[in-house]
């Protein structure tokens, strides 16, 4: 497994070349659903033999998650669950992390570390400053870029993240070895670690995920408010399938992440507007030949980078 770096200011150290003092013993998950157990799975399929603790709003989820196994006791009080936990795991929709932060700040022991799972990082980011104040620095950011439409418990897999990027926005606060050991732990899961910064992650997502969920959910919606919404979804074929799965996602989790980026995701949407109005003012012309040449520079670009991602997927399985 490598480690990919895409942050010029600074060089994080390789988490390859850890010690074993880095090893963490007992990880607290705070939101046990999809990003949460399945990373619980993919570090007992790697061999992880310390203790996994959950907490989570729902005591269902918390009951299921125990059946499952994908933690081994589940706890209802912060303060319990942080008396032995050396890496605490928020995995809880992007609005709520703030609330998250401020409850465990009283109980943050010296050498316990701090991440999240969240798919915004300026806000987040914006949220640990706020809450953590002078305990930052135990404060790593991160996002793997992994899903499922599925939510919950039942969901979880123990594959989710192999071979998949795992962003880490580190704060000019962490110390290296820290960001070591939670890039390592990630690529236990077999995740490929990335550096940005928070601004240039909001940024980049906006365009490439955060608004294909926005137009996911709205042609869904548009087709569900059709008079004959019914024919119009039997008749719906693969190339709507593919175009809207998507929209199968958590509703209270991408209401989240678009307020959370609201400002990029609005910059993206503006220029897809603009980009549409061109499409259309082509349509109403007769435009054939404009309307083929955007087709046909989307479908190459599409092409090239499909291309770009089996390569280095090659490249990946051969290291």
């Amino acid at each position: 497994m490598r480690l990919l770096s895409e942050r010029s200011e600074r060089r994080w150290p390789d988490p390859l070349k850890q010690s074993e003092a880095t090893v963490f013993h007992h990880i607290l998950i705070i939101g046990v659903g999809l990003i949460g157990g399945s990373l619980s799975l993919a570090l007992r399929k790697s061999g992880f033999s310390g203790k996994i603790t959950g907490i989570d709003r729902d005591s269902d989820v918390l009951l299921r998650a125990r059946q499952l196994g994908l933690i081994d006791e589940a706890e209802s009080s912060i303060a319990e669950a942080m008396k032995s936990a050396d890496l605490v795991l928020v995995a809880v929709p992007v609005a709520q992390t703030g609330a998250v932060f401020a409850a465990i700040q009283p109980y943050l022991r010296e050498n316990v570390l701090l991440t999240d799972v969240g798919s915004t990082k300026s806000d987040v980011v914006a949220a640990a400053y706020r809450e953590l104040g002078d305990q930052i620095a135990c404060f790593i950011p991160a996002h793997p870029i992994a899903g499922r439409e599925r939510n919950g418990p039942d969901a979880a897999v123990d594959d989710l993240f192999a071979g998949k990027k795992l962003v880490i926005t580190p704060l000019p606060e962490n110390a290296g070895k820290d960001v070591e050991k939670v890039a390592d732990l990630w690529m236990q899961c077999q995740a490929i670690i990335h550096f940005l910064t928070p601004e240039a992650h909001d940024n980049i997502f906006a365009a490439v995920s955060h608004l294909p969920h926005l137009l996911s959910y709205a042609l869904v919606d548009q087709v569900a408010r059709h008079t004959n919404a019914d024919l119009m979804f039997q008749y719906a074929a693969s190339g709507f399938r593919d175009f809207t799965r998507i929209a199968a996602s958590s509703p209270e989790m991408w209401r989240d992440i678009s307020m959370a980026n609201r400002d990029q995701l609005l910059h993206e949407l503006n220029s897809y507007m603009a980009g549409l109005e061109r499409l259309r003012d082509m349509l109403a012309s007769g435009d054939a030949v404009g309307i083929e040449a955007v087709y046909a520079n989307a479908q190459q670009a599409r092409l090239d980078w499909t291309n770009t991602i089996e390569a280095a997927e090659k490249q990946e399985e051969a290291t």
